[in-house]
């Protein structure tokens, strides 16, 4: 069946797969299905026939009930992609090309099979900062560090079909798709009818959830997912719980969205929703706006959640009017919305998995941290909390300091003025992030509270690194029209880009004088930062304690100037007259920010600065490359490699005996950790390759602009400095052990020693192995430093699906059983024993021997989720597998 209704709209007659139809058939209520699920069925009916979308297929989304351990098949209409992601999803895409061509097939072959955003944001990093030229030197610097990364981006515009690119400092991927390429439900032309459908989407980075705000179904993935799904392979999950979460009541006065999400990101951890659905609801749900929406919705990945989706609704369609987006578009969302059983009704409650009720009432201002996003901590308790974190031990979020950490301080000269920083003291204060940029309420709540200051005297202390990064110009559009800019400004918090930047680790650095100081002292210094992650060692490599906040709170911690204040009873600072001036007095009323919302934010500000999205960075325009259909790839470059992939070989091939662990964790570990990110260090591996191939260290860059050049990446790979390796606890940082010899090395530099030595490598880990971003070289140089498997008590879900399409067998240990449990130290030899056929979930033998001969024999699933990733992995990755496909089209 193809389940094919028309409806008619402006004098067009439309098509569209019916919801109802399918329901119909197979006997189901449509509207006790969650909407995510009604958009997942719609998205498989618009593929249905296809190998990978069959009858079944449907059949089984259409009879969805609280999940399954059944497979679903993904497809999405478009992809998104940003640069440090995107450049080697496209690295790897002009790789395939040239292993196309030599197998002899056509290189052309290997093109985007759907539309393909790439936004270029996260390449920018705040050197310059408090200056009304910040932006303009931190753009000059962009371009000159990243301009043969920005050549070969040129050049792919130019040569793939279906593929666009956002200039540099036009704003952050995720508000830029909010606020300006989402167009929530789109037009598909199939079989000569004009068909509409939503929009649905992966992007190459974990916040691609905030979309889900506008009822578009979406989530990050790997690079190598996301380029599976351009070259129009599906992607598969199993079928997932749908957890609603029910908002009551209306945010108080003083209570914002950033309040939220963060209760939110601690309630559903807590709830443990790691790779579900969640979907929210509720009286409080509707009076949310999209912006308010966005930031729980960005959060997803801090949650756990595979989306955070946000059925459409009239807040849908007020926000599509406000951001600038046609008439005809609005209609048309409406109508299909409304036609197809997509529009939010508040009457009827679909039947989730579980339902998880939050009081909106009941949020108060906080933030979270000093290591983790779900860490919530009060604001009237971050004092008292920091403090109490300074001596805790590790494993309890604390940094393990003596109580005398507490008294610590340091002296250092700035401007012929000695300036003291104690323990606690802010180091950076940064307004940056996806997460709360693109609200309007958060960004004026912002600038009403340092105009407020400012008159009142108060200013910022000098060791304080201000910036502020806005996700898009319209932010500054907005400020500026409110007259509220100058007062950011006054106060350090000029623009230092549109980008991705503190949230990431492109913090830039401190003042010479505050970062010898802070490292001679090992001072406990803190960050303030408007974001969504602050795990240790990514904002700074000498900022410890890291807090998310809302953008006012960024601010107010700024004039304070330390942690270790309760700024609900203590003063932010002294006012010009010697007054007391506390939080209570800056804080804006709810009231104002909205009548400064209803002012100056208007479509007009959308309107003019996406205007000319795609042209205005003149800079860009300006680079010059040639047209080829494959890359003409440069030996001396350090920026950009061909990646080693189609070397030959599957996976079944691979030796599983003798292996050697490379490294052993606890729980926790990230993907920060595993994956290549911030400033190169001129001793590490990767600092020695650049320094031997004549690249100074003030040229060496992040390894987020060097991630087109497997080389650095895989010497990077688990180098973070506050990775803890228990095969040398005696060491914090990227180090192991050779067992052979004793040796304890760069992780790097142990895993060369193994290979030549032909001997394959394992990891151990404990719970919630890969956490964190959709970091694809966390998989990739995996992949390339030997590893075969990993062994550990749980995956998240991202970080499992890239170890699979690498060719790396995810194992779990068995419930109550880990490395502990088993007496298992890392010193021993591994077997793994695979039968020909390996099945979903399937439990094998681990043979594990002593270096006295002890065996200790025990059972591990291995993570095999679908029948691709069985297909994955015995193709050694799905980039091999995609190369093979394409060759045998030719050859058939």
């Amino acid at each position: 069946m193809n389940y094919v209704k028309n409806f008619s709209l402006n004098n067009e007659r439309l098509a569209y797969f019916s919801l109802k139809d399918v329901a119909s058939r197979y006997e189901v209520e449509l509207k006790h299905l969650p909407y995510a699920i009604r958009v997942l069925l719609e998205s498989a009916l618009t593929h249905q026939g296809s190998v990978s979308f069959p009858e079944e297929v449907i059949e089984r989304i259409a009879k969805w009930e609280n999940g399954s351990e059944q497979e679903v098949p993904f497809l999405p209409s478009r992809v998104v992609l940003q640069d440090f992601t995107g450049v080697p999803a496209v690295v790897d895409l002009a790789s395939m090309r040239e292993a196309v061509e030599k197998l002899g097939g056509a290189a052309q072959s290997i093109n985007p099979e759907i539309p393909v955003d790439l936004i270029i944001d996260h390449s920018v990093q705040v050197d310059d900062y408090a200056h009304a030229y910040s932006l303009q030197k931190n753009a000059e610097k962009e371009f000159e560090r990243n301009r043969e990364r920005y050549e070969f981006l040129k050049w792919a515009e130019g040569t793939f079909d279906n593929f666009r690119i956002i200039p540099p400092a036009t704003g952050i991927i995720h508000q830029v798709n909010l606020e300006y390429l989402s167009q929530v439900v789109v037009k598909k032309e199939i079989s000569e009818q004009t068909f509409v459908h939503c929009d649905t989407l992966v992007g190459t980075d974990s916040h691609t959830t905030m979309i889900n705000a506008l009822g578009v179904l979406g989530w990050g993935v790997g690079g190598i997912e996301a380029e599976a799904g351009m070259l129009g392979e599906a992607s598969f999950f199993t079928m997932p719980e749908v957890i609603g979460v029910k908002l009551e009541g209306v945010l108080k006065n003083g209570a914002n969205a950033t309040d939220l999400a963060l209760a939110v990101t601690e309630k559903l951890r807590k709830e443990n929703v790691v790779g579900k659905f969640v979907e929210y609801f509720g009286e409080g749900y509707e009076k949310l706006s999209i912006a308010d929406r966005a930031t729980i919705a960005n959060m997803a990945p801090e949650y756990g959640a595979t989306c955070g989706f946000c059925p459409i609704d009239e807040r849908t369609l007020d926000y599509l009017r406000l951001s600038g987006r046609t008439s005809e578009t609005v209609a048309l969302v409406e109508s299909y919305a409304k036609e197809n059983h997509l529009f939010y009704d508040g009457d009827v409650v679909p039947h989730y998995t579980k339902v998880i009720s939050i009081s909106l009432d009941e949020i108060s201002p906080s933030l979270a941290g000093p290591k983790r996003p779900q860490d919530r901590v009060e604001l009237s308790n971050l004092k008292t909390s920091f403090e109490e974190a300074v001596v805790a031990p590790t494993n309890k979020g604390g940094f393990a300091k003596e109580a005398a950490e507490l008294e610590k301080s340091t002296q250092f000269a700035v401007e012929n003025e000695t300036i003291e920083m104690k323990t606690g003291d802010i180091a950076i204060a940064a307004i940056t992030s996806c997460t709360n940029t693109s609200n309007p309420s958060l960004m004026l709540s912002a600038g009403l509270l340092a105009k407020k200051a400012v008159e009142l005297g108060l200013s910022v202390p000098k060791f304080v690194k201000t910036s502020l990064a806005p996700g898009s110009k319209v932010v500054t559009g907005y400020l500026e029209k409110a007259g509220l800019m100058p007062y950011l400004e006054k106060l350090g918090f000029d623009v230092v880009g549109y980008g991705c930047t503190t949230c990431i680790g492109n913090s830039g650095p401190l003042k010479p004088e505050i970062e010898q100081a802070i490292s001679k002292s090992n001072l406990l210094a803190a960050s303030v930062l408007s974001g969504n992650r602050n795990f240790e060692g990514r904002i700074h490599p000498l900022v410890q304690a890291n807090f998310l906040a809302s953008p006012p709170l960024v601010v107010a911690y700024a004039l304070a100037g330390t942690v270790r204040k309760d700024l609900t009873r203590e003063p932010v600072g002294i006012a010009s007259d010697g007054k007391e001036i506390f939080l209570s007095d800056l804080l804006p009323k709810t009231e104002e920010i909205e009548q400064y919302i209803k002012e100056f934010v208007t479509p007009e500000v959308f309107q003019e600065f996406y205007a000319d999205v795609f042209s205005a960075n003149e800079e860009w325009n300006k680079i010059e490359c040639a047209e080829s259909a494959t890359y003409h790839w440069q030996e001396d470059s350090t920026y950009i490699q061909n990646p080693p992939y189609f070397d030959g070989g599957t996976s079944e091939n691979a030796p599983l005996q003798n292996l050697r662990v490379l490294a052993k964790f606890g729980d926790s570990v990230t993907t920060d950790h595993i994956s290549p990110a911030g400033s190169i260090a001129l001793k590490s591996p990767a600092g020695v390759y650049l320094a031997e191939h004549d690249v100074e260290a003030k040229d060496f860059n992040s390894y987020g602009a060097r991630r087109g050049n497997h080389e650095v990446m895989m010497r990077g790979t688990f180098g973070n400095i506050r990775i803890k390796n228990l095969l040398t606890p005696e060491v914090e940082g990227g180090v192991s052990k050779h067992f052979p010899t004793g040796e304890v090395l760069p992780i790097y530099d142990v895993a060369m020693k193994y290979k030549a030595e032909n001997t394959g490598l394992i990891v151990l880990a404990g719970r919630d192995y890969g956490m964190g971003s959709s970091r694809d070289w966390a998989a990739k140089g995996t992949n390339l430093l030997g590893v075969k498997a990993v062994i550990a008590e749980s995956f998240e879900r991202i970080h499992r699906s890239n170890l699979v399409m690498m060719g790396i067998l995810p194992l779990e240990f068995l419930a109550n059983e880990n490395a502990e449990t088993l007496g298992l130290t890392g010193e021993e030899t591994f077997e793994l024993v695979l039968p020909k056929e390996i099945g979903i979930h399937e439990k094998i033998t681990v043979k594990a021997t002593k270096s006295n001969g002890e065996v200790i024999e025990f059972q591990a699933i291995v993570r095999f989720d679908s029948e691709a990733d069985k297909i994955y992995y015995k193709e050694n990755g799905i980039l091999p597998m995609v190369v093979s496909k394409k060759v045998q089209q030719v050859v058939h």
